[in-house]
C-alpha cells in the first residue's frame, strides 16, 4: 500500500486573529478540499485589548491574562476554519510601531531573526508545506510583528531543503477603495475622516495588475466571518465585524496574493495557490 502525503498549506501569521483577516477564506476552502492546513502564530497577542476593551498601558490591562484569553479565541477560530494543525511560537506581542513594548527584550520584534527562523524551519521540516503564505517585507501595513513574521519566514525557507510555492498576502487597490467607501458610509453622521488617513489607506496593497493570485473564497465567507467573530475580545479593532455577514461576504469573497517563489511554472495570474501542484 502506497502512502501519499497530503498537499499542505502553511500560513505564518503574527497575532491571534491575523489568520482570519487575510487568509480565513483560503484556510477554510483548502481544508474543505482535503488539504492539510497548518497555522503558525508567532506572538501571544498580549498587546491586544483586555476585558471591557481596556487598552495596553491602561489600569487593569494584564498582558498575560490577555494572552491566555486570546489563545482560547485562536483555538476557537482554528476550529471554525477546520485548521488541521495549530502551532504557536508564543513570542511576546511587540505592539504597534512606536509603542514602548517594541523595545521589550522578550518581544518578537527584539528576537534575533535567526532564532525565530530556526524554530519555524523545524516546523517546515516536520510539515513539509507545498505552499507557504506570510506577509510582504512591510508586514502589509508596517506592524513590527508582521515585518518580523515575514523576516523569519523568508529566512526559514533558506534553511530547509524544500521548494514550496511562497506567497505574500496583499489587497488590490480597487478593493481598498471599496473598503474606504464602505467605511465612509458606515460612519455617516460622524466627523469627516482625515483625508491623509484615507489617502494612506488607498495606498495599502498593490495595483490590481501586480497581483498574481486571486482565490475565490465566496463559499467560505460565513466561516471567515465566524472565525473573526471568535476573536470577540478584539471587536473594537475588527472593523469587518460591524459590516454584518451579507456585506462582509460581498467585500471579502476573494483573497489575493503575490507569488514570490515557484518551481511549478504555473501561469499567472492564477486562481489557486496550488496551481501546478495538482
Amino acid at each position: 500500500m502506497t502512502y501519499h502525503r497530503p498537499l499542505t498549506l502553511m500560513a505564518v501569521h503574527a497575532h491571534p486573529d491575523d489568520e482570519a483577516t487575510s487568509t480565513g477564506g483560503v484556510l477554510a476552502r483548502y481544508a474543505a478540499e482535503g488539504i492539510r492546513t497548518v497555522l503558525v502564530t508567532c506572538t501571544d497577542g498580549g498587546c491586544g485589548d483586555g476585558p471591557g476593551g481596556v487598552k495596553p498601558g491602561e489600569p487593569g490591562h494584564d498582558p498575560a491574562a490577555v494572552a491566555r484569553m486570546r489563545r482560547q479565541e485562536l483555538q476557537a477560530s482554528s476550529d471554525v476554519l477546520k485548521i488541521s494543525d495549530l502551532e504557536t511560537l508564543d513570542y511576546a506581542d511587540s505592539g504597534m510601531i512606536g509603542w514602548p513594548s517594541n523595545d521589550a527584550p522578550e518581544s518578537f520584534w527584539q528576537t534575533p531573526v535567526e532564532e525565530g527562523a530556526a524554530r519555524l524551519a523545524e516546523l517546515m521540516r516536520h510539515y513539509r508545506p507545498d505552499v507557504v503564505v506570510t506577509y510582504d517585507e512591510n508586514g502589509f501595513y508596517g506592524h513590527p510583528d508582521h515585518i518580523q513574521a515575514h523576516r523569519i519566514t523568508m529566512a526559514a525557507l533558506e534553511m530547509i531543503a524544500l521548494t514550496p510555492k511562497v506567497y505574500w498576502t496583499t489587497m488590490p487597490h480597487s478593493m481598498m477603495q471599496r473598503f474606504a467607501e464602505t467605511m465612509s458610509e458606515a460612519q455617516e453622521g460622524t466627523p469627516e475622516p482625515d483625508p491623509a488617513e484615507t489617502a494612506a489607506m488607498a495606498e495599502i496593497g498593490l495595483p490590481d495588475d501586480e497581483i498574481s493570485t486571486w482565490v475565490d473564497t465566496t463559499a467560505f465567507s460565513d466561516q471567515k466571518f465566524d472565525s473573526l467573530a471568535a476573536h470577540s475580545s478584539q471587536g473594537d479593532n475588527i472593523f469587518f465585524l460591524r459590516m454584518g455577514k451579507e456585506m462582509f461576504g460581498k467585500l471579502m469573497g476573494v483573497e489575493t496574493f503575490v507569488r514570490v517563489k515557484d518551481s511549478t511554472g504555473a501561469a499567472v495570474p492564477e486562481n489557486d495557490l496550488f496551481a501546478g501542484l495538482r
